[in-house]
């Protein structure tokens, strides 16, 4: 399972292939500086190895590029589907001194933003996926408040009422758990990140 607790942010991922394929058509990647955590999570059109081959290649883009800002990073992982099967794609990116987040998705990716006060935040995706063509994107900015909780995820999983998971438990641990408990390994390829933000 992998973790990270670095600088102003905790975060735990999971990731399960369709039916055990050794090609898992999801990537992700996330990291943290002293000024921001960045998180992109890219779901390849289909499943096998050229979902895997869209995704991975989304990835390493923004590995490479993240200081870059969410708008530029979108742009780059566009150029690089070019010739490929494709991928829906959210990236965010949180600033820890603004104690604000940047969200942009082209695709079905869910993306939640949870406040300790209750509200929740849900950006609404772009329709779509990324393969080179020209693109229009819905880039997004929020503030956020301390102790606030993040969780976003592919299509392969399905979770009614994510606002009352947010709520129900003291700690992520908790929360993962059961999001766990909910994921069918044969629906489709599937990744889950959630995180909380200080």
């Amino acid at each position: 399972m992998p973790y990270l607790q670095q600088n102003d942010v905790e975060v735990f991922a999971g990731q399960v292939s369709k039916n055990g394929n050794r090609f898992c058509g999801d990537s992700y990647y996330y990291t943290s500086t002293n000024d921001y955590f960045i998180c992109v999570l890219a779901d390849g059109l289909g499943s096998g190895v050229y979902a895997f081959e869209s995704s991975h290649s989304v990835v390493e883009i923004v590995e490479e590029n993240h200081h870059e800002d969410v708008d530029t990073l979108m742009n780059l992982c566009n150029e690089a589907l070019q010739k490929k099967r494709g991928a829906a794609v959210a990236i965010f990116k949180v600033y820890y001194h603004s104690k604000e987040f940047v969200y942009s998705c082209v695709g079905n990716i869910r993306f939640y933003m949870y406040a300790p006060q209750g509200k929740m935040t849900y950006p609404l995706p772009v329709t779509g996926y990324l393969s080179g063509r020209p693109q229009k994107y819905k880039t997004q900015r929020f503030s956020y408040d301390p102790n606030s909780r993040f969780f976003i995820h592919s299509d392969g999983l399905n979770i009614p009422g994510v606002k009352s998971l947010m709520q129900k438990y003291p700690t992520l641990h908790g929360t993962l758990k059961e999001i766990e408990s909910k994921v069918d390994q044969t629906a489709d390829d599937t990744t889950y990140i959630i995180g909380s933000l200080l």
